[in-house]
């Protein structure tokens, strides 16, 4: 019997992630077992600044990759809208999970059932912070960072007004009755890769026995919406959006919110193609919305 260790961050979220893919070992690969190995990143130890003064996504997989590289683990599970666009070619993604709920959602404080403007929106990223100012012009909008159960008990007890969450983690969480309103994802243009796990291993090793829960059409949105990132050099700080989705067996849109931090300007627009050139949609699109951000919302 081979045990496989699956690297996974510390928090309920994330330890329900990588459950997946031990459950998955442990009913569908014959001759494995699994193991979670819990590791606290810097990402999760420094909650008192945005990511973006502390060093960006790396920081949620650092620790991770190095428990990797030096054989604690067998393989780590992200959220893949977590993963920096750099990784290293020696621990490769080797597979993407399929896609849960891509949408962005807002969160209420028990008990009530409509935003009254009664405190801040707490959001964790200047993507949803971008957006949030269409959609409620009035309203005060404050960084919140730590694990969704946390940012629940700031909400509930009174430190903010509403939060905006991914629906993803809130339905892995068993919370989706938390939700009080979904965003659609041309209003609130979803962080590359939401909703996706991804699986991040050895590049010497085999991994075939994954084969089964890995997801071809997550894997095209995958590539086209870090295509899309990639030529923008987006990171954490900068507001930028992305959602690939699949029209039919053939087509997929893909959809982007960039913002020219020199000019203060910001646009979306969305573009659709065969689902072969996943890659090259991302960059076509990056292309047409940074050269005519200037008159596209």
């Amino acid at each position: 019997m081979r045990k496989i260790r699956i690297g996974t961050r510390k928090s309920r979220l994330a330890c329900i992630q990588a459950q997946m893919v031990a459950d998955y070992i442990e009913t569908h690969c014959e001759g494995y077992e699994a193991e979670l190995v819990t590791v606290m990143t810097t990402g999760d130890r420094i909650l008192s600044k945005r990511l973006d003064e502390i060093g960006g996504k790396g920081l949620f997989v650092k620790e991770l990759d190095t428990f990797l590289l030096e054989g604690y683990t067998d393989l780590s599970v992200h959220s893949l809208k977590d993963m920096p666009m750099e990784i290293a070619p020696n621990i490769p993604i080797i597979g993407y999970s399929a896609r849960e709920d891509a949408r962005d959602v807002l969160v209420l404080p028990e008990g009530t059932t409509e935003y009254e403007y009664g405190g801040p929106i707490g959001c964790s990223s200047n993507r949803r912070s971008l957006q949030l100012k269409k959609i409620y012009p009035n309203a005060e909008l404050q960084t919140i960072r730590g694990n969704v159960l946390t940012r629940l008990e700031k909400l509930d007890g009174g430190e903010y007004g509403a939060l905006v969450l991914a629906a993803a983690g809130l339905k892995r969480l068993g919370l989706e009755g938390r939700i009080s309103r979904y965003f659609t994802t041309k209003e609130m243009v979803p962080a590359a890769g939401q909703g996706i796990l991804c699986i991040q291993g050895r590049a010497e090793e085999d991994y075939g026995f994954l084969q089964g829960f890995f997801d071809e059409k997550a894997k095209e949105c995958a590539i086209a919406e870090r295509a899309y990132i990639a030529y923008l050099n987006g990171g954490c700080s900068c507001p930028i959006g992305v959602y690939a989705e699949h029209l039919d067996e053939k087509w997929m849109r893909v959809r982007g919110l960039y913002y020219n931090d020199e000019t203060g300007e910001y646009g979306k627009m969305c573009i659709s193609g065969d689902r072969s050139q996943a890659e090259g949609l991302g960059v076509s699109l990056a292309q047409e919305l940074k050269r005519n951000v200037d008159w596209i919302f």
